[in-house]
């Protein structure tokens, strides 16, 4: 009788063993729920970049013996406003912010009297002997692109033709006026395909003035 019940107390400790095991495994399973993936290997997120269009045409300057006499000289000067809060361009007015430009075409880059010019403008201007068409039609739509380093915080005037009205203006502000000259429209027009050539020396990259 005593055989049997040590053989019952051993199957009942092996099956409470079993049950604890049963129950602690159900237990951590519940804990610790994985979820596989759909599909095996690693997700890896992909930004796709879209495919480049069409590159943007150069911005030529213009034929300025066509251009300019058609150009909205009124236009023009409603484009200064943008830049009379640091320009005067009176005869004779004071520097402000930036140098007085009257007569600015024609005159050499960094050499208004009076006027503190950064080192960047006074490099450019020993390189460039005047402010031209050319220079004032490339500098305008990115003064910072294209003399790196100049005082001139302006952001440009995107449109070509605002600039090119805003020059026509700019023209007439002076003593002596600048020629105009003759019309000469295969200047401003590259082959197709073929890179426009640069009408300056001191450009984009190649700029390191004031």
């Amino acid at each position: 009788m005593s055989d049997d019940l040590r053989w019952n107390k051993i199957f009942g400790a092996i099956l409470a063993t079993l049950l604890v095991i049963f129950v602690l495994k159900t237990a951590a399973a519940m804990v610790f729920v994985t979820n596989p993936p759909a599909k095996p290997g690693d997700a890896i997120a992909v930004q796709l970049t879209p495919a480049a269009g069409p590159a943007d045409a150069p911005d030529t300057p213009p034929d300025w013996g066509t251009v300019l006499p058609t150009a909205d000289v009124a236009a023009g000067q409603a484009q200064s406003a943008k830049c009379a809060s640091c320009h005067n361009f009176a005869n004779g007015g004071p520097n402000m912010t930036g140098p007085n430009n009257w007569g600015v075409i024609g005159r050499q880059p960094g050499s208004k009297a009076g006027f503190n010019y950064s080192q960047a403008m006074t490099d450019f201007g020993k390189k460039v002997p005047k402010w031209d068409y050319d220079h004032l039609y490339l500098f305008l739509a990115n003064p910072q692109g294209y003399i790196s380093g100049t005082k001139m915080g302006f952001a440009g005037i995107k449109a070509p033709q605002d600039r090119i009205n805003l020059i026509a203006w700019l023209r007439q502000q002076s003593s002596s006026p600048a020629p105009i000259p003759a019309p000469n429209p295969k200047a401003a027009a590259p082959a197709a395909g073929a890179p426009a050539a640069s009408t300056s020396t001191e450009g984009g990259q190649n700029a390191k003035a004031t």
